[in-house]
């Protein structure tokens, strides 16, 4: 589906200064199939994301899609056009996201009118109705500004948008962070239901580990920029063979006070480099050594 080789993006905030935000990070998003990239705040998993979704301008490396290199070199505009249809971005801040001055219903169909995916206005009304539905929202609200609506309604119109647009890919940048607990876990079982009926491939950005095991079918994990373990997330939290994926699982809580007394917060201490090779444990575990 998607493919990051070597993918590299700094910021050079100085003549002196350069930040590597994203350093040689490669790994590939199978069809209909949900990774998760879990890490600590200023990791770079918000700036992997961004730069897959076409905002940011890599580097270094090179990112495939279905294939071709992205940007394809003899036809740049039409493969940036194409991406744009079949990738869509989710936000963690809904309110920053979507405009305080248009409608909900201007919001959700902007993006369609843009691309000019339906033209007749029959079948967008009848299609807008649909994702209104799937996404467990009122027609009530189209009517409404952001400003009217709750935290977890603004995310679902966020994605309900990018659903209107039939996306192969949906890249989801800590959506549940800035929501109450109750209506995080609302979010997370609709992205699940909606992932199995649509089979869209979905990239998920959390820092909430619980759901990532909850929702994901493969997770990386990201220090300092890098990539430093990746595995089928089941096999990932049973078996963590990096020390900060080790020390990051450590730190989940367990609902049973007993069980919780027996464990111990295990220590990570940063080396002084994270180490440039890979060594692969199974056909899908990966871990930086």
């Amino acid at each position: 589906m998607i493919e990051a080789r070597n993918l590299k993006q700094h910021f050079r905030i100085r003549s002196d200064y350069t930040i590597h935000a994203v350093d040689d990070v490669s790994f590939r998003i199978r069809e209909g199939e949900i990774m998760a990239l879990v890490g600590e705040t200023g990791c770079g998993k918000s700036t992997t994301a961004r730069t897959l979704a076409g905002i940011y301008r890599p580097t270094g490396g090179e990112i495939f899609y279905q294939g071709a290199r992205v940007p394809d070199k003899k036809d740049p505009f039409r493969m940036r056009k194409k991406m744009q249809t079949k990738i869509q971005m989710i936000f963690q801040d809904s309110g920053a996201a979507l405009n305080p001055r248009m409608s909900i219903r201007q919001i959700m169909l902007e993006p369609v009118k843009i691309s000019r995916r339906i033209r007749d206005r029959e079948m967008l009304e009848n299609r807008l109705r649909e994702i209104l539905k799937e996404t467990g929202l009122d027609e009530s609200i189209l009517s409404k500004k952001p400003g009217e609506l709750s935290g977890g309604q603004r995310q679902r119109v966020a994605i309900g948008r990018s659903l209107l647009m039939e996306p192969r890919l949906i890249i989801a940048d800590e959506p549940i962070a800035s929501l109450d607990i109750s209506i995080q876990a609302q979010i997370v079982m609709l992205f699940k239901k909606l992932q199995q009926e649509k089979r869209f491939s979905f990239l998920f950005i959390a820092h909430d580990l619980s759901m990532v095991r909850f929702l994901s079918d493969t997770t990386g994990v990201m220090k300092n920029g890098k990539l430093v373990e990746m595995a089928p997330t089941k096999e990932l939290f049973e078996n963590p063979q990096h020390p900060y994926t080790q020390s990051l699982l450590s730190a989940i809580h367990i609902p049973d006070p007993l069980e919780e007394r027996k464990r111990r917060l295990i220590e990570y201490e940063e080396p002084q480099s994270l180490g440039e090779g890979w060594k692969e444990l199974s056909a899908c575990h990966c871990v930086r050594i």
